[in-house]
Order: structure tokens, then sequence, then C-alpha cells
């Protein structure tokens, strides 16, 4: 039997769900772990004309199932001044029944983030994305310096979660260390949660 590790995002370049897809195959490096690639569909101040049920490319769009099936959380965002854009946040906000219900509660969580520039917001944009998923019970997880990349990188990765340098004109390539650690975080997360469902 398989369980499956929501690996959910928004990406506006194509970065964010490249780490989002490096971390999916860290969790299924994990016995029994599969990963469920989801986005989140982009909001705008004034709908005009209503998102298609599925995107035009990329991962499906997130359901409340999702959340409800998975053992484990992998939430990522670009930065926006230092925290999560706003349709991941508009989609947080949106799960208030879920919080009621606890259907969060006791699972693991990490996150990951890409940025423009090196000091672009990286760890304060994994912080707050922290935020919501404490809220829901959640139990949070991040990259230790056992891991020799974290120490090693010039790049992004960062002890709070798996990260990217995009570059100011978004042409910089996931460099090796970052890859490492994405993939690092995938495999801990599920890794953690095949513990905590009993199949230690």
């Amino acid at each position: 039997m398989s369980h499956d590790i929501l690996v959910l995002y928004y990406s506006r370049t194509g970065h964010t769900a490249q780490l989002a897809r490096l971390i999916a195959r860290g969790v299924e490096e994990v016995p029994g772990m599969r990963a469920r690639l989801r986005q989140v569909p982009p909001v705008a101040p004034v709908t005009e004309i209503a998102q298609p049920p599925e995107p035009d490319e990329g991962a499906p769009y997130v359901t409340r199932q999702d959340l409800a099936d998975c053992v484990g959380l992998a939430m990522g965002s670009p930065t926006r001044f230092g925290n999560m854009a706003a349709p991941l946040k508009y989609f947080l906000d949106s799960t208030g029944a879920e919080w009621a219900s606890g259907v969060l509660a006791g699972k693991p969580a990490a996150l990951f983030t890409a940025t423009s520039t090196m000091h672009g917001g990286q760890e304060s944009t994994l912080l707050t994305m922290a935020l919501p998923l404490l809220h829901h019970g959640m139990l949070i997880m991040g990259l230790p310096y056992t891991e020799p990349a974290l120490t090693a990188t010039l790049s992004g990765g960062t002890p709070y979660g798996a990260s990217h340098v995009a570059g100011p004109a978004g042409d910089n390539t996931i460099t090796e260390h970052e890859r490492e650690l994405a993939r690092a975080l995938g495999r801990r997360l599920a890794d953690v949660a095949r513990r905590l469902v009993g199949g230690a």
C-alpha cells in the first residue's frame, strides 16, 4: 500500500514548479510513498474570466480531497516581498473547514521557494508559509545541517526548506546543490510521514 505526499505549489515562471518536481522525486525514493503534484490557480484583483477546471500546463489544480488524502504536505511559492504569492495565500485562506475539522493536524509539512536574488526573501517566505500550517496543527520540518549541500551551496538552500535563486532575469538553472537539497527535503518528509503512519 502506498501513501500520498501532497506537493502543492504556485509557480509563475516555472522555477517553483521545477523544485516541486525535484521534491516529488525525493518523496518517491522512499518505499511505499508517492508524490501527488498539485498547483493552485492564479488569482486577479478583478476576475473577468473563470479559470478552466484544469490548467493548460503543469499539475492539476488542488482539491479539498487532496488535503484529506495526503499523509504529508510539501508546499511552495515564489516570494512576493518576502512572503508567499497571493494565489497560495488565497487558497490557504479558504481552508477554514479543514482547520475546523483537523484534516491536516499531526501531518508533517515542508516548504520550498524561489527568488530572483540571493537575499530576495527566501527565508522569510519559508517562515511565513509555515504560519498557517502551524495553525492547522502540522509538524513543520526543515533541512538539517547533516545535509552536506546545505553548507556547500553558494545559491539556494536553507535550514527552513529548499530554495532556488532564479536570477533577476529568471535564467539561472537549478544548481546541483539546490537539486540535492530539494530531493533530500522530499525524502525526509516522506520518511517521517511513513513512520507516522506506521510504516517504519
